[in-house]
């Protein structure tokens, strides 16, 4: 049964920002870096071979000059939505892209239904509008689809939420988990830690959740 999202709130200042100046002058210029090291880059691929089959057909939503999905499998189509173009049209996976801010306008340009699968890498901390992004994404995707959000301990600071400095780790699934209840349409919910082995490498999280069918 999809969670009631009127029913689910969260408390005042959840989504405050230290710079709350527009995100558009924030991300004007391009940044062709990665925000996460080698190993925590390897278990978003590995995440993706898991949870998007070849064929499937992306939304790599907040994305950027690179998508970290796995160089040998085969994808119908993936299209990206994120801040900043020249990022995006480097980017070699994307056969489309859409600049848009989800924190000025969350609703999605896209038509229901649309996509088998979707990702959201190392940004979720940086909605202020979380659960209307959420509910959208539930609508462009199919039934059943894999949503696979994934973080670290790394952002800007100035532009992360409030909550987001508020919380370890573990809050940082559960408080993402939150975010799929009251957006409603998911089930399924996963809450995984797919930290690297490796001693000095970034940790890396996991939420996944599915659409209802």
């Amino acid at each position: 049964m999809p969670h009631d999202p009127n029913s689910f709130s969260f408390p005042p200042g959840t989504f405050r920002r230290q710079d709350e100046t527009p995100d558009t002058e924030f991300y004007h210029h391009p940044r062709f870096v990665t925000h996460i090291d080698e190993g925590a880059i390897a278990a978003v691929t590995q995440l993706y071979r898991e949870y998007f089959p070849a064929g499937s057909t992306l939304l790599d939503l907040m994305s950027s000059w690179v998508s970290h999905l796995p160089a040998e499998v085969p994808y119908e189509r993936v299209v990206g939505l994120g801040m900043n173009e020249m990022e995006l049209r480097a980017n070699p996976r994307l056969a489309e892209y859409v600049v848009q801010d989800l924190n000025q306008q969350p609703a999605l340009p896209f038509q229901d239904n649309t996509f088998t699968g979707a990702a959201i890498c190392v940004s979720i901390d940086y909605l202020t509008q979380p659960v209307a992004v959420l509910r959208e994404l539930a609508r462009v995707m199919q039934p059943g689809a894999p949503l696979v959000i994934t973080f670290s301990n790394r952002c800007f600071p100035s532009k992360a939420i409030a909550a987001w400095h508020a919380l370890d780790d573990r809050g940082h699934l559960v408080l993402v988990q939150q975010y799929l209840q009251a957006a409603g349409n998911w089930h399924t919910i996963e809450l995984l830690d797919r930290s690297p082995a490796l001693r000095h490498s970034d940790p890396l999280f996991a939420v996944v959740g599915r659409v209802v069918n």
